[in-house]
């Protein structure tokens, strides 16, 4: 029997002051109540006018600092202008104001030293309280007053406000906790934002055949192949078992294509004339924008296309006009009907197809409130001195989200709210906590990658309802050295249903789209085609301003897991162990009847099999109602917390060193033999795949157990009251009926079968197992 894992590791409630920023809203807007409200001084600074020349040019290089006690703020600078415009928002938070005057000086940049224009100033007791929704404050002109508070010429208009986190002005606003951070690259990567993954696609082009090609050397049977390029990725169509000029394939290759389209599909058909020597008898390259999409099964038309001919002159390659031009026969379509993976299966936020005409309607909100982090370690050294600049990153569907950075601190507060809609509930939302090294620009910033201080997922379908969840989160990381608490984070999380019906309705539907079923993926393609997912989800949020980098998407979406990890092969063999433990338990135990060890136990078994063997149309219905009373008995020990990472079910915490060395060992090895190097790569291979068909198989036998766990509130109350109908309507049928019902239905006909898993089997899919605690 395995420890509990220690105190420090596990998940605390928590009861922090919530709804403090409430705003109206319905269930599809974010009402702001679940975080902590946090006050702020806003400055909105517009524009000025007829300010007055300061250079011998006889004009200004205007700019306003905006100062409150030993914060200030600066707007950008504008040369050779008199009225200027910057519409830029300064937050100020109440709890660091040591003021009671807020100052706000238009300055005339110079290279020595800047010159004084004018200045505003107002009374912290006099600033208007603003609540949202209320709408916006309307900014003012006012007149500059000189150093003795005399008037001078220019104006300046202004908009000043107390608020809270929840006004519209605070993601684009300059924050006081940038204090410090320098630039314009600098304060942008300190602001939240909202990420939206591209729109991916799976390409399948079907090679079918080509016609009149003209090899180079005539006098020999061509061995001709189809190589088709789409960016990054390359693949290849075996050599054409037809050794002629007009060579067939009728081979299928899979791509992933990123909306908005921005690369072609190549395709060049080859000539092997010699090992490692191929020639390209033509090439064509086709815009994705104009191929054709499905939605379903049915095939799309095929279209013959001519090949370019090509050859290099210094480097060049060129076109070659021919006489006789060669085609290809081919049908590309882009599928709309599959769900391209770009996450794990197991924690998967998102199972919708691509084509938004096969959506279903959505059946809740899920909103998470990112409160504070406590006890974080430094992640680096800053002037002699340990530092963090922290924040975090939730992924769930397409929507990413990062919340502003905290600078130097070990306790950062956020409370920042954020909003997804959910079409099913048996998804995963991904929280990570991240150290910002990319505040001060330069090249070391570049070059630098933020640091994981740690990441919480949690499946939907183990939250109840309309209730709003307030825990503490331990953020724990595996290093070299070994399993390490890097500090907790404080999230507040509540699922909301639209329509109760439609959820229990989903249990019943495929996990995935019905292509998926239809026409399957090997296992080999989807590992190759998550793989290209990633990489280009990764390359297109690493463009966006400010960039979310490749080393934060890949930490979320969990980027080598599958390799081969001695650690993760023991856990899983542990959770089969744990999973079996139930059956050797009923093994002991009817060893024990056997053995009259408990006489008074022995005599009663012996009755119900005397019952149960006179009268065997009551054993099914005794099984059914035996569950249905250990369901409602479990009832109330079901679990009120949901999950979170347990260092001990993943073997993190007593983990060898020379274990966690191969873990952490690069792939390929960096072991000096070649010989080594070989044998201990395959290994790795082989051993990842075995990993993963363990995982799978401790997998489904912790879904039983769930049954009945209540882990899944919904689930266990689905099929408590199967049990219940099972066990009345079982009770009722005679059971030579039920059985030659259940023969009959097993050795159908196969017209009568589906392609689409049952309902049964769609429900035992979408139960939870403690995959999601698995670091």
């Amino acid at each position: 029997m395995q420890r509990p894992p220690p105190e420090d590791f596990l998940l605390k409630e928590t009861n922090p002051h919530l709804g403090g920023g409430k705003v109206s809203g319905d269930k599809h807007t974010s009402t702001y109540d679940l975080v902590e409200q946090m006050q702020y001084l806003y400055v909105r600074v517009v524009k000025a006018k007829e300010l007055p020349a300061k250079d011998v040019t006889g004009s200004c290089d205007p700019y306003v600092e905006v100062k409150l006690g030993n914060y200030k703020g600066t707007t950008r600078h504008f040369e050779k202008k008199t009225n200027p415009e910057w519409n830029q928002v300064f937050a100020f938070s109440r709890d660091r104001i040591q003021s009671s005057v807020l100052d706000v000086f238009v300055k005339d940049k110079d290279l020595v030293k800047d010159d004084f224009i004018g200045r505003v100033w107002f009374d912290m007791n006099e600033i208007p309280k603003r609540v949202p929704p209320d709408s916006p404050l309307a900014p003012q002109w006012y007149r500059l007053e000189d150093k003795k508070g005399d008037k001078v010429r220019g104006e300046l208009m202004l908009a000043v406000w107390m608020g809270t986190q929840a006004d519209e002005a605070f993601p684009e606003a300059w924050n006081s906790d940038a204090a410090g951070v320098s630039g314009t690259d600098g304060l942008a990567n300190i602001r939240s934002k909202v990420y939206l993954s591209p729109k991916l696609w799976y390409l399948r082009v079907n090679v079918i055949e080509a016609q009149d090609l003209q090899p180079g050397n005539q006098g020999r049977f061509p061995e001709v192949f189809v190589k088709a390029v789409l960016g990054n990725q390359a693949l290849r169509t075996r050599i054409s078992p037809s050794r002629t000029i007009n060579p067939m394939w009728n081979e299928d290759l899979m791509f992933v294509a990123a909306e908005p389209f921005e690369e072609p599909l190549v395709l060049s058909v080859e000539d092997r004339v010699a090992p490692n020597k191929d020639e390209v008898l033509g090439k064509c390259a086709i815009l994705l924008q104009h191929v054709d999409r499905r939605l379903d099964h049915r095939p799309v038309n095929s279209k013959w296309f001519h090949l370019e001919k090509h050859f290099i002159v210094d480097g060049d390659q060129k076109k070659k006009e021919s006489k006789f031009s060669s085609r290809i026969h081919m049908r590309i379509c882009l599928e709309g009907g599959y769900h391209v993976l770009d996450e794990s299966t197991h924690y998967s936020s998102d199972l919708r197809p691509t084509a938004k005409q096969l959506w279903k309607t959505s059946i809740g909100v899920l909103e998470l409130g990112i409160l504070n982090a406590q006890g974080l370690m430094p992640m680096k050294t800053k002037d002699g001195h340990g530092t963090t600049d922290s924040y975090c990153v939730a992924k769930y569907g397409q929507k990413w989200v990062r919340t502003r950075t905290i600078i130097d601190s070990f306790t950062p507060k956020w409370n920042e709210q954020y909003t997804w809609e959910v079409y099913d509930p048996c998804t995963v939302i991904t929280i990570g906590v991240f150290d910002n090294c990319h505040l001060h620009g330069g090249d070391k910033a570049v070059a630098a990658k933020d640091l994981r201080i740690g990441k919480v997922r949690i499946r939907l379908s183990t939250l109840e309802t309309d209730r709003v969840y307030t825990h503490s989160y331990p953020l724990l990381v595996l290093l070299p050295n070994g399993m390490k608490k890097m500090g907790e984070i404080h999230l507040a999380v509540r699922f909301t249903c639209s329509s109760l019906l439609n959820m229990m309705h989903m249990y019943s539907h495929p996990l995935l789209p019905k292509m998926h079923y239809i026409y399957p993926l090997t296992v080999t393609q989807l590992d190759s085609l998550r793989h290209q997912a990633t990489q280009i989800v990764s390359m297109r949020l690493s463009r966006a301003e400010p960039p979310l980098r490749k080393e934060v998407v890949e930490y979320m979406l969990d980027v080598g897991s599958h390799m081969w990890s001695m650690r993760r092969s023991k856990a899983n063999f542990f959770r089969i162990m744990g999973v079996l433990s139930g059956l050797i338990a009923v093994g002991k135990w009817f060893d024990q009847i056997c053995n009259w060890k408990n006489p008074i136990t022995t005599v009663l078994i012996h009755i119900l099999f005397i019952i149960l063997v006179m009268y065997p149309e009551l054993i099914l219905p005794t099984i059914f109602l035996y569950l249905f009373l250990i369901g409602v008995w479990y009832y109330r020990w079901r679990p009120r917390h949901p999950p979170h990472m347990d260092t001990r079910l993943s073997h993190a915490d007593n983990a060898h060193p020379d274990e966690l060395d191969e873990e952490f060992d690069t792939f390929p090895t960096s072991r000096p033999s070649d010989i080594v190097r070989m044998r201990y790569d395959r290994l790795r291979s082989i051993a990842g795949r075995i990993q993963t068909v363990v995982g799978d198989l401790a997998t489904q036998g912790e879904r039983l157990q769930s049954l009945l766990s209540w882990r899944d509130p919904r689930a266990t109350a689905l099929f408590v009251i199967f049990c219940l109908v099972a066990a009345i309507v079982l009770y009722v049928t005679p059971f030579q009926v039920v059985a030659l019902l259940t023969g009959f239905y097993m050795l159908r006909h196969p017209r009568f079968r589906h392609k689409l898993p049952s309902v049964p089997l769609n429900f035992f899919r979408r139960l939870p197992a403690r995959t999601d605690c698995m670091l």
